[in-house]
């Protein structure tokens, strides 16, 4: 995880999981085990030459017996993610039983064949042996990840377990992660109100409480003694520039406090935890801020802190982070760009149309380091219905600016309304056009996005938040929903892919 500083304060919370990989070949016994033998040392030294630790297991897996001599050679190096290599054909009954009974994520890959001049003695039909081992998997109702194209040299596959890696720490995170929630879902958001019995079937857990318990924790933590060092850190973070209403610090330091308490209080049997949080219309008045520039601090760490109480937003947030080991955000997919600014500052320099473009936009939960400059302000919209327009004081609490151009995926896991999981990925970039407005908001370019506009984010019913990774992940993020069987996962198809229900004639 980037961090903003080089020390963090001792209550920093380490809320991603650590990959250990291990290796592990099989062997069919009609081939010679050397075959295997050599072709995963030859794995692990590429591995290695890449910069990827994975521990190499001496147990080669030809029948049962010699599988759960394995399984417990992994456990006891500490394994939480296993890649099985096929060196040969491969004993489809023990290979397939390794998933059954390792208890983290698992990828499968074959070994390609070496040369034109040892396709006797040297050849171990693993091109076959993936065929086998894969209907093998789906008899047991195994998961495991297979990539695009398995079969590959020792070097291709180093690269292929690289990309593994991501994908497992974001899968142990899910495993472990607990939603810790406060406030019922906004009434006027019902796209926030979705089902969450697809939260369960993900295996995390969910914690509900009332605004009130928030308040009451708060107020429990008045005066604590760490909070000038955490209003410190912020006013180092924000800069004099930034630091619009130093008065305040105090008041949102604690904030910050009673937030990581209650995560390390409450997160029980589980070792990560996100929030998602009712934050308007009481909030302010209560508490005395908004909370947003806490939930962008706390995201900078991998902690996401959702707006209005959205827990898929908060889980796919989290889901970005694993994979990134970076700062993530939740925007709504919020305006279009008008038709003059697009004219003026977009047209002229970039291969989009005006239909490409959008505004992503929040009160302001982006972390600054994702920012191009960012300072303390007041939420307008709020100060508008709460405050009367006038001056500002307990609105005051937003991070707000345009958000830093580059790569970006703009992607949701969601609860559908009939309780079944469905997602989206979009990738695109943030430009570096000046957005003309207030928030954490950028101008976003997504290639034909008006037609995922309409055929995926209207036609399947999404809400409108959007999780927003810094990079391109769109091929981790894929193999994660497929892994966790999410049934329907959409993209921005090109103009040469209709969606199902998009007029051909339009």
């Amino acid at each position: 995880m980037q961090q903003r500083r080089e020390t963090l304060p001792e209550y920093q919370m380490k809320n991603i999981p650590t990959v250990k990989l291990g290796l592990v070949a099989v062997s069919r016994d009609c081939f010679v085990i050397s075959l295997s033998e050599k072709r995963r040392a030859a794995v692990a030294a590429a591995c290695k030459n890449r910069g990827v630790e994975i521990h190499e297991i001496s147990k080669t897996i030809e029948n049962e017996t010699d599988m759960l001599a394995a399984i417990r050679e992994i456990q006891g190096a500490g394994c939480n993610a296993l890649v099985v290599l096929l060196g040969n054909f491969g004993p489809e009954t023990p290979e397939t039983l390794v998933a059954k009974r390792f208890s983290g994520p698992v990828m499968y890959v074959a070994a390609a064949e070496e040369s034109g001049d040892d396709l006797i003695g040297g050849r171990g039909d693993a091109y076959c042996g993936m065929l086998n081992c894969s209907y093998n998997l789906g008899l047991r109702k195994l998961r495991a990840v297979i990539p695009e194209y398995p079969v590959g040299s020792a070097e291709e596959l180093a690269d292929m377990i690289a990309g593994f890696i991501p994908v497992s720490r974001t899968l142990l995170g899910l495993s472990r992660l607990k939603v810790i929630t406060f406030g019922p879902r906004p009434q006027d958001f019902f796209a926030c109100n979705a089902p969450i019995k697809g939260v369960y079937d993900l295996g995390v857990e969910v914690q509900e409480n009332s605004e009130l318990d928030l308040l009451v924790a708060y107020k429990s933590h008045a005066g604590d003694p760490r909070i000038n060092e955490i209003a410190a850190d912020m006013a180092a973070e924000l800069g004099a520039k930034g630091n619009s209403y130093p008065e305040i610090l105090p008041r949102i330091a604690q904030f910050e406090l009673t937030l990581l308490d209650w995560a390390e209080k409450n997160k029980g049997e589980r070792d990560y935890v996100v929030f998602a949080n009712k934050c308007w219309p009481a909030f302010p008045k209560e508490f005395g801020f908004e909370p947003c520039y806490v939930n962008s601090r706390l995201a900078s760490r991998g902690i996401p802190v959702a707006c209005e109480v959205d827990i898929y937003g908060a889980i796919s947030e989290y889901i970005g982070a694993c994979l990134t080991e970076d700062a993530v955000t939740l925007l709504d997919i919020n305006n279009s760009v008008p038709r003059d600014l697009f004219e003026s500052d977009i047209r002229s320099k970039y291969n989009y149309t005006l239909k490409d473009v959008f505004m992503g936009f929040h009160c302001g939960n982006t972390p600054l380091c994702k920012l191009s400059e960012g300072s303390i302000k007041f939420q307008l919209i709020q100060n508008r219905l709460l405050e009367n327009g006038g001056k500002p004081d307990f609105t005051r609490g937003t991070l707000e600016g345009d958000i830093r151009p580059g790569d970006i995926t703009f992607f949701r896991l969601h609860g559908n309304s009939d309780g079944g999981l469905q997602a989206y990925i979009a990738q695109g970039e943030v430009l570096p056009t000046p957005t003309r407005s207030f928030g954490s908001i950028g101008i976003f370019a997504i290639p034909e996005m008006g037609r995922f506009y309409r055929h995926v984010l209207i036609a399947k019913r999404y809400p409108h938040h959007g999780a927003v990774a810094f990079a391109h992940v769109g091929k981790a993020l894929f193999t994660v929903f497929d892994y966790l069987g999410v049934p329907d996962i959409a993209y921005n198809r090109p103009k040469s892919v209709l969606y199902p229900m998009e007029n051909p004639f339009a």
